[in-house]
């Protein structure tokens, strides 16, 4: 299944493998790597039991994504342990640890790059770039989908108010 005519690259149009996601539904199981003294995995039973954000790059490596990493790390600061906040791309998790220490990011990031099933299940992988596309999701503590964005210009940032709202509804 593809998706067509929900995001552009450029101005270009793209495609999206897999289907969309609706909120209210349970989202899809995932494992996602990082770095922390070695490869670490994260999967979706590890963010059950608080809201969680999911912010989801293209690359950690670029303006815009970078910019989108730092305002959540930012905004969710003062949340602290009352949330989960995860920002997920295909970067190599060592090039994501390096990034954050070099930005002071505190938020976690994983990484895509294994199995590429996260953006499939999510229907969030561009098939021309093989590269996640930008988006947000807002879980439950049960692991719903309570606010989704997909960002329909790739370059563009999220909308952070809208994604922020969503989250602090569930506290």
């Amino acid at each position: 299944m593809a998706q067509t005519g929900v995001i552009t690259f450029k101005g270009n149009p793209m495609t999206l493998a897999g289907e969309a996601l609706k909120v209210g539904a349970p989202a899809p199981e995932f494992q996602l790597h990082y770095a922390d003294g070695g490869i670490q995995t994260l999967t979706l039973a590890d963010l059950k039991g608080k809201p969680s954000i999911i912010s989801v790059v293209p690359s950690l490596d670029t303006p815009t994504c970078a910019i989108q990493t730092k305002k959540f790390n930012e905004e969710l600061a003062a949340l602290g342990d009352k949330i989960n906040a995860v920002t997920v791309s295909r970067d190599l998790p060592f090039a994501q640890a390096r990034f954050c220490g070099a930005e002071d990011i505190k938020m976690r990031t994983a990484s895509d790059y294994q199995t590429h099933a996260f953006g499939n299940d999510y229907g969030l992988t561009i098939e021309e770039l093989k590269l996640l596309t930008r988006a947000v999701f807002v879980l439950n503590a049960d692991g719903e989908i309570a606010h989704k964005e997909i960002v329909a210009e790739v370059t563009e940032e999220p909308d952070y108010a809208t994604a922020l709202a969503a989250l602090r509804m569930l506290l």
